[in-house]
């Protein structure tokens, strides 16, 4: 077990968003797909082993859908405050870990029957010697609405515009090939002491050639170690990540002073099927509250 004590600022970091005429563009988990299309599983992995995968998807309402596959990049990234996002790249990819290239999808489109359901078939055709490790696409699922009238306005010359509503999400895929390591490294932290509450701002690299899955939990503690408050959030480090911790505190006979742990572990996550998982280090750190 890797025991750390750190105490700089994390870094910042900025994102762009780009904005889509007449078309509304979401990311959304499975259960907010339910006014458009369903998927099945949420991650895709694949490897040496096995170069194919497939998905299922289903059309849940009463009217047909347009759904069309393709492929995209984009990982978890995060600002200085441990905000979390993923931004899709449809091009210009340059991570050295992109599958995007080599993997491809039958069918690409397809039109759902209400109620109907569709498999969907990858297959991966990896470059030659390629180095061992994991490499990553975003399996994107678009799903077009019906076409819906807007609101006119009187007079003669009203005009009736058309709003093409689409949905989409992105499902992770993983490509794994030769010796797999999963190691994390906690290279910054800082710890910000509010009147109601101790945030804990923890700053991670992967030091591995897979992504470091697992579940980052913080615990306050005051002087005889009983515990004020905890927080436990899934962790999903591709690159590097800087994930906050809540913790506030309570009423109680507590006694200063008080002190934060952080315990990161890639084991324990019920939402994974076990044998996806690439069981890497676990860090414990501890740092003053005051």
């Amino acid at each position: 077990m890797d025991v750390v004590k750190s105490n700089p600022s994390p870094r910042k970091r900025f994102f762009r968003r780009g904005i889509i005429i007449l078309a509304i563009l979401a990311l959304a988990p499975l259960l907010q797909l339910s006014a458009s299309v369903l998927v099945a599983p949420t991650a895709v992995f694949l490897s040496d082993a096995d170069r194919t995968g497939r998905m299922t998807i289903q059309n849940p309402t009463d009217k047909p859908k347009e759904v069309s596959i393709f492929f995209s990049f984009g990982l978890p990234e995060s600002d200085s405050l441990g905000n979390v996002q993923v931004l899709l790249q449809d091009s210009g990819v340059t991570d050295t870990r992109s599958a995007v290239d080599w993997l491809k999808a039958f069918p690409r489109k397809m039109v759902l029957a209400p109620g109907a359901t569709q498999v969907v078939r990858f297959v991966a055709r990896p470059p030659k010697d390629l180095p061992d490790g994991e490499y990553w696409a975003r399996i994107v699922v678009r799903s077009q609405e019906s076409q819906t009238s807007l609101p006119s306005q009187a007079g003669d010359d009203k005009i009736t515009t058309k709003l093409n509503m689409i949905i989409q999400t992105a499902i992770i895929l993983k490509y794994r090939t030769g010796n797999l390591v999963a190691k994390l490294d906690v290279v910054d932290t800082q710890v910000v002491s509010l009147d109601s509450a101790v945030n804990i701002f923890v700053n991670m690299e992967n030091r591995g050639n897979v992504s470091y899955v697992g579940i980052l939990q913080g615990r306050l503690l005051d002087a005889k170690n009983r515990e004020i408050s905890t927080e436990r959030i899934n962790l999903a480090v591709y690159h590097s990540l800087i994930r906050r911790l809540h913790l506030p505190f309570a009423e109680g006979n507590f006694q200063k002073p008080y002190h934060v742990e952080i315990f990161i572990t890639n084991e324990g996550r019920k939402d994974l099927d076990p044998q996806n998982m690439i069981v890497g280090n676990k860090i414990l750190l501890t740092m003053a509250a005051d």
